[in-house]
């Protein structure tokens, strides 16, 4: 519902109905609208911080971690493309996404620890400020589903699998000693 009419022009009663419940039973779990929408948020953004630390515990090579990452990051849109369009118009552009920085920084803090581990073991050039790089990585992910979202860029399949490559060549690349 919020990724068809947005968060605003949707009512409680609007989600009960795609729901197929009773208005009432929706105000049994959520005590408002705007809990759906963190539901929403927790659950998703709760996926990829796990998912984050198990591709940062893997230790493996930089390059196959951060296409691990952006394979999970950008393959949500193949996944869940209703879910990502809510996440990117009304989570990320929220007023209230500054209480969310802990979760928020969960993620970046692992890409961080993965760029610096790498840059430990040799992978990565000495002059790399581990957190900036890993600010670019989610950046030039989160602008690349933006895209989608607005439908300024083909969002199929192969599409997916060529920004993915694409976003992990070139952070490879410029990250490389």
């Amino acid at each position: 519902m919020f990724a068809r009419k947005g968060f605003h022009a949707s009512r409680v009663g609007d989600i009960a109905e795609e729901a197929g419940v009773a208005h009432g039973l929706l105000y049994h779990y959520f005590r408002s609208k705007e809990e759906v929408l963190e539901t929403i948020f927790r659950e998703t953004w709760g996926v990829l911080v796990v998912e984050t630390q198990r591709i940062e515990e893997s230790g493996g090579p930089l390059r196959e971690q951060l296409r691990r990452f952006a394979c999970i990051y950008l393959g949500s849109w193949l996944i869940t493309p209703e879910a990502i369009c809510v996440l990117v118009r009304e989570i990320a552009r929220s007023p209230d996404v500054g209480g969310r920085v802990d979760e928020i920084g969960a993620v970046f803090r692992g890409l961080a620890r993965m760029i610096a581990a790498a840059k430990s073991r040799g992978e990565v050039r000495a002059d790399c400020d581990p957190v900036l790089a890993a600010w670019v990585v989610y950046g030039s992910l989160e602008e690349i589903l933006t895209g989608w979202v607005l439908g300024q860029l083909p969002g199929e399949e192969d599409d997916v699998e060529r920004a993915v490559s694409t976003v992990v060549d070139v952070a490879h690349a410029g990250l490389a000693p």
